[in-house]
């Protein structure tokens, strides 16, 4: 069952920075995560609750961060970017 999708202010930044090309790559890891939620890697530490979803997009890794409530049947979209410094900027 798929679940509906919510994008945070962060995410929403920096989607509308990618070029075409990356942005179909990208949305096609959203279908995936919003058909199978439990893709991600769940984090410890600092960012638990959250998942993260690697992909490749044009010849570099990118990142997915989400969070999934179950109850609403719900994913939000917290931030998406390149491996660099992903981390760091996501526990700010």
């Amino acid at each position: 069952m798929n679940y509906s999708e919510k994008f945070a202010r962060r995410f929403l930044r920096s989607y509308k920075r990618f070029h075409p090309n990356q942005l179909r790559t990208v949305h096609r890891a959203l279908d995936q995560i919003l058909h199978e939620p439990t893709i991600g890697e769940p984090k410890k530490g600092d960012l638990t609750g959250l998942l993260v979803y690697k992909f490749p997009a044009a010849g570099q890794d990118f990142l997915i961060a989400y969070t999934v409530n179950d109850l609403l049947k719900e994913v939000t979209f917290e931030a998406v970017g390149p491996h660099e410094n992903f981390y760091r900027d996501l526990k700010r």
